[in-house]
């Protein structure tokens, strides 16, 4: 009986493998198109369904795209926006969720309904731009920032990540002189490092990916972050409208080349930031944190 268990122990994961390694490569396998057909000519777009290496390598769709001046300026202030908003979003979702975690805070149970009230109901574009044009805010990164500075979903997550750390780490904490402050910072926050790293992803793509807040708020040209600055491109490429400055010794590429060259573009910094996040994803939340 155990042999069998362990011949289809051995099946199962060879087709678990298997599967997973198929899906792996149906959801990598366009992103490599997408690299490829920015490096390809027209014709080869046009002419083959499908390709990874392109026959022909050009690079004048990188050329075009980093010929516009406005395109470093862009990205710093993309690269501003996302790595603040993203600070000032984690300060608000930990300090709010960790309160409500606590089952003896005054005022909980209005505070969690009004907070999943809004999971429901939205105000929707026109009361946001309303409330953004109040606050005296439109054209100012801060109304690329404060918007998106909390997430309802996120919030009502890592609360539920605080309710289950054990009372008793926090208790211990306090018999030693730690205040609510001291606790959060010493106990929790350390525990919370995973949920941490995770929902600070998600904020930074969140931001980083963000088009309508720079459409609707921002209306400098100097002040467009990468996501605009690309969509300019790709228009210009297409002969759709004229604007932003570009070297004329470059000769404007093909418009299909330069849609996956910005794809590729705008996707490989965010992408990067994967890797140094992974860990955090499989690690244990509470190993070792309570003993006997």
């Amino acid at each position: 009986m155990k042999r069998n268990d362990t011949w289809l122990s051995r099946i199962f994961d060879v087709f678990n493998i298997a599967f997973l390694a198929a899906f792996a490569i149906t959801t990598i396998l366009p992103f490599l198109y997408v690299i490829g057909c920015s490096f390809a000519t027209e014709a080869e777009i046009v002419e083959k369904p499908f390709f990874i290496i392109p026959s022909t390598f050009q690079f004048e769709a990188y050329k075009y795209i980093f010929s516009s001046q406005a395109l470093p300026r862009a990205f710093l202030i993309s690269l501003f926006v996302t790595l603040v908003g993203t600070a000032t979003a984690m300060f608000f979702t930990l300090t709010m969720a960790y309160p409500l975690s606590k089952k003896n805070l005054a005022g909980r149970k209005v505070l969690l309904s009004l907070i999943t009230f809004t999971l429901v109901f939205g105000g929707g574009m026109i009361p946001s731009f309303l409330v953004i044009k109040s606050l005296n805010l439109l054209d100012s990164y801060l109304a690329l920032i404060l918007p998106g500075a909390l997430s309802t979903w996120n919030l009502i997550i890592v609360k539920n990540f605080f309710q289950e750390i054990p009372q008793e780490l926090e208790d211990s904490a306090r018999v030693d002189g730690c205040s609510t402050i001291g606790t959060f910072l010493r106990i929790v926050l350390p525990l919370s490092m995973p949920v941490v790293a995770t929902f600070s992803l998600f904020y930074a793509v969140g931001y980083w990916n963000d088009y309508r807040a720079s459409l609707l708020y921002i209306s400098t040209n100097k002040k467009w972050p990468l996501q605009i600055m690309l969509r300019q491109i790709v228009l210009l490429a297409s002969g759709n409208i004229d604007g932003a400055s570009f070297d004329q010794e470059y000769v404007r590429p093909p418009a299909e080349s330069v849609r996956n060259a910005v794809i590729v573009f705008g996707t490989v910094p965010i992408l990067l930031v994967y890797p140094f996040v992974q860990k955090h994803f499989t690690k244990g939340v509470m190993v070792g944190a309570i003993k006997g």
